[in-house]
Parts: structure tokens; C-alpha cells; sequence
């Protein structure tokens, strides 16, 4: 009995961890990131549409974010959205026509570049879309977010 309740509490606290846990993307065109949960919070960062975030924790409507490259803030819950976007990690990524390095090159991307998500391959590339509207697959592993 002991094992089984034990068991219980690992999966709901797993579950738990897993919904607090999340990602967002930025919903509107120009968001501050504060340093902490309140407008009278200094601004640390504005960002753009699209910059994916990960929620850490919640506090009344502000959600304590980090970014890509570890930055730690506050966004107000209703700038954000579950729209799926992706930013690049590395220097320059390549863009291609398929999901594979054989599909001919469409374009590259430098680090930071924030891309809509539109469609998870199973081989580990990720169809992305750019606001400018070039279209194209990226390695998963260079990318972050969802």
C-alpha cells in the first residue's frame, strides 16, 4: 500500500511539474519582459512576435519566463500565446526545401531569428515559416522552443 501511494504522489507530482512547465510565444508585436510581476517592475527586454518563452512559474497574471539564452523575467499572461515558434541558436542555420541536408538550400537564418513552427518532422527537422514568408526545414537541434 505504501509503494502504491508513493506512486501516486511521483505521478502527480510529475504531472504537476509537467503543467508548470510550458512553453508560450510572444502574442503581440512589442512585449516587455519586466523584472518582475507588476508594470512598476523595470523593463529588462521589449520582444518581438513569435519569441518563444518558458514558463517557470505564475503569479497572479504574470508568468516568470526564460528565454533561449537563459535570461530570466516577468510577461503579463495575455501577451502571450500557445502559437508554436522556434528561434535560432547557432551562428546561421540553412533553410532547406525538405527535411534533410540532400533538399536544396532556400535560405539561411542567424542567431535569434524567431520562425512559426508549421510542421514537426519525425526525422528530427522541423518545417518553420519566416514573417517575411520564406518557408522552408531546419534541424531540430538548432533551433529552440516548439
Amino acid at each position: 500500500m505504501k509503494r502504491l501511494l508513493l506512486a501516486g504522489v511521483f505521478v502527480l507530482f510529475t504531472a504537476t511539474m509537467a503543467n508548470a512547465i510550458r512553453l508560450v510565444s510572444i502574442a503581440g508585436e512589442r512585449v516587455n519582459m519586466r523584472s518582475g510581476p507588476g508594470e512598476h517592475h523595470a523593463v529588462l527586454w521589449e520582444l518581438g512576435k513569435g519569441y518563444p518563452l518558458k514558463v517557470l512559474a505564475t503569479k497572479g497574471k504574470w508568468f516568470k519566463v526564460s528565454d533561449f539564452e537563459g535570461d530570466v523575467g516577468w510577461v503579463y499572461s495575455q501577451m502571450v500565446d500557445r502559437q508554436p515558434h522556434v528561434i535560432v541558436r547557432k551562428p546561421v542555420v540553412n533553410i532547406r526545401s525538405g527535411p534533410g541536408t540532400k533538399y536544396k538550400l532556400v535560405g539561411k537564418a542567424n542567431y535569434g531569428v524567431v520562425f512559426k513552427t508549421m510542421q514537426q518532422g519525425s526525422n528530427g527537422w522541423v518545417k518553420v515559416r519566416h514573417e517575411n514568408g520564406l518557408t522552408g526545414w531546419v534541424k531540430r537541434t538548432l533551433l529552440w522552443g516548439w
